[in-house]
């Protein structure tokens, strides 16, 4: 019950933008002409069309939709909703600019109707240069007092010609134009920017986090930190091998795979995964699941990662020269009877070591606090990827990204190395972490 009430405060919510966006883009912008209403007929059908790709792309993968229809809907329907967002907000901007605007063409247009070419009163003189109604061949003394004259009256009551820049029709016409065109160049611009930095693969960042227990030969130990990869009908092999040579060309001691891979299964995407094999780094690479992966099928995932030379840490613990590193599964494994068990990856360990333990979310902070954990490093949060879908991240968790203190534990989360859905990001640039660990 609860669930469709959502479902349908969601789908009201879009069609009420879509129907915002269509008033604001498309019918003030156009006249009844007959390119008008044809304009209006487009628009209209674009927005009936564009939101049936986007629904179209967000299921197609759940429902079991062929991989190349998953390809096909994938980039106008996920750009469509980024490209949504930004275009609304910009709209929603103008609407505090429209009244200035309005103001300002009514100021100009009063100077220009209140001074002739001169600066001075305009009126239409007669010869002797006094003010002059229209007056026809017969003139009198007064401009317009005899036969043929038009009184001025009658000029004022004359309504304004359609396109004189004057009449108000026209200038809201200008000013819709204007401050429509000015969203979708923002919005577009916005748009291709956020993509440009998601397709042209994550930075590389590096942060010293000074860990409790952690003995002097292991001062510097490097972690490279990646998660949040989201293969897909999007980001597939190439987007992999930029991602392996990343993090190759920081030489780490280890490599950590912070979950949500993919979107997709084994069959669609184990070809894109394939460079994962070529990671190099002098203590292995590991892995803990995500969400995504149980939306996907777990199982397969983690014996196709180990096949391609990773170590899945499933409520597991291994010992590392001078500290403990764990992983625990995601808690989207509990509907599927695999979720984290915190108690068996690091309940018997020797709490005199350094820990870091690999969890997908930030919310499993809670439960590495109560066993002890030195740091935890997660992904999950994109950092909020599309602004300000930070602010709605912060609500949901207790770290969006970057390194925070909770009591004896600190807790490190990447904004992710890809992108969920529309592969672009604002505000939250794309990473890998090069976590160097220091002694306490």
């Amino acid at each position: 019950m609860v669930t469709g009430l959502v479902v349908l405060c969601v789908i009201a919510l879009l069609a009420g933008v879509h129907r915002y966006v269509w008033v604001r883009l498309v019918r003030d912008t156009t006249t009844a002409s007959v390119r008008g209403r044809r304009l209006r007929r487009a628009g209209a059908v674009a927005v009936v069309v564009l939101p049936l790709l986007s629904v179209g792309a967000a299921t197609s993968g759940r429902i079991g939709a062929p991989f190349w229809l998953q390809q096909v809907l994938a980039w106008p329907g996920f750009l469509w909703l980024a490209l949504l967002l930004y275009v609304t907000l910009a709209l929603l901007v103008g609407e505090a600019v429209r009244p200035l605007l309005m103001r300002w063409s009514r100021s100009r247009t009063g100077t220009r109707d209140a001074t002739g070419p001169d600066g001075g009163a305009q009126g239409v003189a007669g010869p002797d240069g006094g003010a002059q109604g229209v007056a026809g061949p017969d003139r009198g003394a007064e401009g317009g007092s005899r036969a043929g004259a038009v009184p001025a009256t009658e000029l004022q009551a004359a309504p304004p010609e359609q396109g004189s820049p004057s009449g108000s029709p026209s200038r809201r016409l200008f000013i819709s134009r204007t401050v429509g065109a000015a969203a979708a160049v923002a919005g577009t611009a916005t748009v291709g920017y956020g993509a440009y930095g998601v397709l042209g693969g994550p930075r590389v960042k590096r942060v010293t986090v000074p860990l409790a227990g952690l003995p002097r030969a292991a001062q510097g130990f490097r972690i490279a930190v990646v998660s949040d990869i989201h293969l897909g009908p999007i980001l597939g092999r190439a987007h992999t091998e930029r991602i392996v040579d990343a993090i190759n060309s920081t030489q780490p001691d280890l490599v950590a795979v912070v979950g949500d891979l993919v979107d997709g299964s084994v069959e669609d995407l184990g070809r894109a995964a394939e460079p994962l094999a070529g990671l190099r780094s002098r203590h292995g690479s590991f892995f803990v699941t995500g969400n995504h992966e149980y939306y996907a099928g777990a199982a397969p995932w983690l014996a196709h990662v180990r096949e391609l030379g990773l170590h899945p840490l499933e409520n597991a613990r291994v010992e590392m020269a001078g500290f403990d590193l764990a992983g625990v599964n995601d808690v989207g494994g509990e509907a599927f009877g695999q979720g984290p068990d915190f108690a068996k990856a690091l309940g018997d360990r020797d709490r005199s070591r350094a820990s870091v333990l690999l969890a997908h979310q930030p919310v499993q902070i809670d439960e590495a606090v109560r066993h002890g954990v030195g740091l935890q490093l997660s992904g999950h949060t994109h950092g909020g990827q599309l602004w300000p879908g930070n602010l709605v991240a912060e609500l949901a968790n207790p770290t969006v990204a970057g390194l925070e203190r909770y009591g004896d534990t600190q807790l490190y989360v990447s904004r992710g190395a890809g992108a969920w859905g529309p592969p672009v990001r604002v505000g939250a640039p794309s990473d890998i972490t090069v976590v160097q660990l220091a002694v306490r």
